[in-house]
């Protein structure tokens, strides 16, 4: 849709555009977010510090911008997609050479005030860039195979540098997320049955490449699959997170031992409680209930974007909903098969719940352009 077409619809203008935010996605937000809240109070023996009072900050912060983006014409941020793709690979460089290193990993840019982590930012214009690129390109030409190089190079480059840090689990969501993106973009099937094979390539490969001079994976990430094969192998060692982490599971039975009760995490049995741990912690203390009252929220979540999407006539719009739901839906997905032991253990945080900055800031900034998008999607008159 041309910028013309666009302005000649009827749109939302000046402070009525609040009116038709998404509010039961802000309430749905914030509901999960203040699960989060309550379970770091819990970990923290019942304290707001350290982590549940800087939390409720950051959520703070992460919807006045969301509001502030979701203020904004939808085709202002499809016209600042390619300098937000820019922006988010010199930050990455510059973690390359002047990063601050934690973990064994330099994923870190030290601001003073907080640490950025770029690679966060770089999911969110990553998704920025293929929908303006989808949105631009022809619907004829969207599997040439010309054209389907572009965007794999737009997913890849910015995979490249993340892996050096190395932080394997956001390279899996980067590619996973572009790979999404271009699917419900309209790309052939035949394009990924052929990646899934070449996957398969590689991760044979670098199995063999196991204690050569051309070892592909750190040390430490074979160990993430050694223990994911097998956890007894080692259980003070590799295994003793994912171990303790199915105790926690498995002890909290179908209501939970309650509220700031589960000995796992209060006798710090637990490791990462806090961050990607913390889900664990939630089903130990809420059981399977609470478990599943969080797939619920997150499902709502997901289905308001999808409906929203499905609804806007805006390709952008729609498409850059649809990646910002596909994102959530990887980030929620992969925490819990990981910490559940049905995936290798990759540092993943549980969205909107693990205590961290950078994350909780961009994926609300994220659902701030799928607001934007449900603002200022066209609407006859």
């Amino acid at each position: 849709m041309s910028y013309l077409e666009y302005k000649i619809k009827t749109v939302p203008t000046g402070i009525t555009k609040i009116l038709y935010l998404n509010w039961p996605l802000v309430l749905l937000l914030t509901a999960v977010a203040s699960v989060g809240f309550l379970m770091l109070f819990s970990v923290a023996g019942g304290n707001m510090q350290p982590w549940a009072e800087p939390q409720m900050k950051r959520f703070g912060l992460g919807m006045a911008a969301m509001f502030v983006i979701a203020m904004v014409p939808i085709w202002f941020w499809r016209n600042m997609a390619g300098l937000a793709y820019a922006v988010s690979i010199l930050l990455l460089l510059l973690v390359e050479f002047f990063g601050f290193s934690g973990g064994g990993a330099q994923r870190w840019i030290d601001l003073g005030f907080m640490r950025l982590q770029p690679s966060e930012l770089t999911k969110i214009s990553m998704v920025m860039i293929l929908a303006a690129y989808y949105d631009w390109l022809e619907v004829e030409r969207i599997s040439h195979p010309i054209w389907v190089l572009v965007p794999m190079a737009l997913i890849l480059v910015p995979t490249f540098l993340v892996l050096k840090q190395p932080d394997l689990g956001t390279a899996i969501l980067l590619v996973a997320g572009g790979g999404i993106m271009m699917f419900i973009a309209g790309v052939h099937w035949a394009y990924f049955i052929a990646v899934i094979i070449a996957g398969v390539a590689v991760v044979y490969t670098a199995l063999l490449s196991r204690g050569t001079d051309w070892q592909l994976l750190k040390d430490y990430q074979f160990r993430r699959i050694d223990t994911f094969l097998d956890p007894s192998t080692d259980p003070l060692g590799a295994g003793y997170n994912i171990t303790q982490s199915k105790i926690a599971l498995g002890s909290g039975g179908f209501s939970g031992r309650g509220f700031m009760q589960g000995t796992q995490s209060r006798l710090n049995f637990l490791p990462e409680k806090h961050t990607d741990f913390i889900f664990t912690t939630l089903a130990e203390e809420f059981g399977f209930v609470g478990a599943i009252s969080l797939l619920v929220l997150y499902g709502l979540i997901l289905m308001f974007c999808i409906t929203s999407a499905l609804t806007n006539n805006d390709r952008f719009g729609s498409l850059v909903t649809l990646g910002v739901a596909a994102t959530f839906f990887l980030f929620f997905a992969v925490n819990m098969a990981m910490v559940m032991g049905l995936m290798p253990v990759v540092g993943v945080p549980l969205p909107l719940i693990s205590y961290g900055g950078t994350a909780m800031i961009a994926l609300l900034a994220a659902f701030g352009l799928a607001q934007s998008a449900h603002v200022h999607k066209p609407r006859g008159k």
